[in-house]
């Protein structure tokens, strides 16, 4: 009988937590860098723009097809693999990112690293999930993602200090310092007793081809829609946004980091949130509530100060720290044949969905002739969708994880 270890900080939370720490910090080292780097490079203000959107448009592509790829390979062959398989990848790609001369380059590599950076978060919630008790799973998950998002404070400073390719390098070479600590990390006695059951494990199609299981994979996908408006909309074209209400002197870099840092008190709130209430679904309701709160404060500024604003793109940081609340739930919402393929691709699908909300918010600016407008219309429709989506989902805190998709 599976008898998972009790101890909270065993060396799966700890090294899923750095790991994690080093994916954010290079997830959004582009963001932060596109400019710099690619004046670096010698192109023209003009370049800067079409060529960082085809750059960043590659990353995103990787990240999608690394999100399927490496679930399917977490169910496969297992999740410690996986876990530091993306963490070789993504590293290695990162101190070549550091040579490039060119944007051909740049774009390859960020690709390449998109493949890399979609697989490890969602193999490290698998395996603690697996290996921790049903208790301690929530509050394991939050520790990972809350210490995580640090990455990207770290990631803002770095830039402050280091040329561009050095904070590349820095990157890689934290990715590469992990591996060391591969040996003290063990597979989860769930999917070692998996081998032995005549199942299939890792068909991505078996999401599909049962109506149950396709709407549990779609519900997870859309409960996490909100954050990435927050994130890919409210946040990064804050400072139109401000213009818009009268703002003046707002740096969406400086914005990024603002939300990113209260993300990771919001992680550890929501963790230890649902283990006071003994429920997921309670603590999402609670945080998609603070989210609605600040995005309605948001919109109802009119001519306010630099700070105000900054102060609420952190409250909106806090309330999207339900991310890790729908990474747990997808992985707790599937069988252990195909855990990791649903905890790592749905997060994945979440990040992919990001241009399909831009092109809504687009298509709504455009309907209304508002910017404002169009902006709040589209976290009214996404929210509605995604808290629909939530109160159809199952429960799943204390849920025995020892069972199969058949």
């Amino acid at each position: 009988m599976h008898q998972p270890s009790a101890r909270l900080f065993q060396p799966a939370v700890v090294v899923s937590a750095l790991g994690f720490f080093v994916d954010v910090y290079d997830l959004l080292l582009f963001g932060i860098l596109r400019k710099p780097s690619l004046e670096g490079l010698g192109l023209s203000p003009e370049q800067i723009v079409s060529e960082g959107e085809f750059i960043i448009s590659m990353q995103m592509v990787g990240l999608l097809l690394g999100g399927i790829l490496w679930g399917i390979l977490g169910d496969k062959k297992g999740r410690l693999r996986v876990l530091f398989g993306s963490i070789l990848l993504y590293s290695l790609a990162n101190i070549a990112n550091g040579f490039v001369t060119d944007t051909t380059q740049y774009a390859l590599l960020r690709f390449i690293a998109g493949i890399g950076l979609a697989g490890e978060l969602g193999a490290g919630i698998t395996l603690v999930s697996e290996l921790l008790p049903r208790e301690k799973r929530g509050v394991a998950a939050s520790v990972i993602a809350g210490f995580g998002i640090f990455g990207a404070v770290t990631a803002f400073f770095m830039s402050q200090v280091f040329d561009w390719r050095v904070c590349y390098y820095i990157g890689g070479g934290m990715g590469l310092l992990l591996l060391l600590l591969r040996v003290s990390v063990h597979e989860s006695n769930l999917y070692k007793e998996l081998q032995a059951r005549p199942v299939q494990k890792g068909n991505f199609l078996l999401f599909f081809n049962n109506r149950d299981r396709f709407l549990r994979y779609l519900r997870c996908i859309l409960i996490g829609l909100p954050a990435w408006y927050i994130i890919g909309v409210l946040v990064t074209f804050s400072d139109q946004f401000a213009k818009e209400m009268g703002i003046e002197g707002i740096d969406p870099g400086r914005a990024i980091m603002y939300q990113y840092l209260a993300i990771a008190f919001g992680d550890l709130s929501v963790g230890l949130l649902s283990q006071y209430l003994q429920s997921r679904k309670k603590a999402l309701f609670i945080f998609y509530g603070i989210t609605i709160l600040f995005t309605v404060l948001y919109f109802l500024q009119q001519g306010g100060s630099a700070s105000t604003f900054y102060l609420i793109c952190a409250g909106l940081g806090y309330g999207t720290g339900f991310s890790v609340v729908y990474i747990t739930m997808s992985a707790e919402q599937f069988g252990t044949n195909l855990r990791a393929s649903a905890a790592i691709s749905i997060p994945n699908m979440v990040r992919g969905a990001l241009p399909l909300i831009l092109l809504l918010f687009k298509g709504l600016r455009e309907l209304t002739g508002s910017y404002l407008t169009g902006g709040w219309l589209t976290g009214a429709l996404l929210m509605s969708i995604a808290i629909i989506a939530a109160w159809r989902t199952k429960e799943t805190f204390g849920r025995d994880l020892g069972f199969v998709e058949e």
